[in-house]
């Protein structure tokens, strides 16, 4: 089995390629949505964090407030660093139990926040960047997500000043311009991989 990562910040375009993928019959293991599906009612990680910080950050439908535990979170250094204790196994075990489990040939892991030990964590085989030029990530986040240019320049700001080397990556895909140029690189990509 082949496991490649799809990184990229926020606007780049991930879901693109992702959804691309999925349609060539490629799996998809989102980490966001394994974030979401670790700290459900029921999962270990959620009644871990209603010990860690009390249950103030249970909404009334029972799921976790997300809104107030991140005002907790990023207020306190601490409580941020405990939040990722408990999360980023849970999210780390979750990952690896979808990729092992899959029949498939090839898993693509959606990883938004990359980090070099990730490539041995998940036995990867590749590691694709998906970027697009700041103007056109600009573009996407105000009319799309319907953000402020402000907060959206925020957001970019803070992206890149987590940013790898390009050495980081086996390879680099532009979706700054039209869709059908980013499918062919994709596809250069797999014939390469295989």
């Amino acid at each position: 089995m082949q496991r490649i990562a799809i990184a990229g910040g926020i606007g780049s375009g991930k879901t693109a390629v992702t959804d691309y993928l999925a349609k060539r019959g490629i799996v998809i293991v989102d980490a966001d949505i394994v974030a979401r599906d670790v700290v459900s009612p029921g999962q270990p990680a959620y009644r871990q964090l209603i010990d860690a910080f009390g249950r103030g950050i249970v909404a009334t439908d029972s799921t976790l407030n997300r809104a107030v535990l991140a005002d907790v979170v990023f207020r306190d250094p601490a409580a941020l660093r405990r939040l990722n204790r408990i999360t980023h196994l849970a999210i780390g075990v979750e990952i690896l139990r979808r990729c092992e489990e899959s029949s498939s040939s090839v898993v693509a892991v959606a990883l938004p926040l990359y980090r070099p030990e990730h490539r041995s964590l998940f036995s990867l085989t590749a590691v694709w960047l998906v970027r697009a030029r700041e103007d056109v990530v600009l573009q996407r986040l105000t009319t799309s997500r319907k953000m402020d240019v402000g907060d959206a320049e925020r957001r970019i700001a803070a992206q890149e000043a987590l940013a790898l080397p390009n050495e980081a990556f086996d390879a680099i895909i532009d979706n700054s311009n039209d869709l059908l140029t980013t499918y062919g690189n994709i596809d250069r990509l797999l014939v390469e991989l295989s």
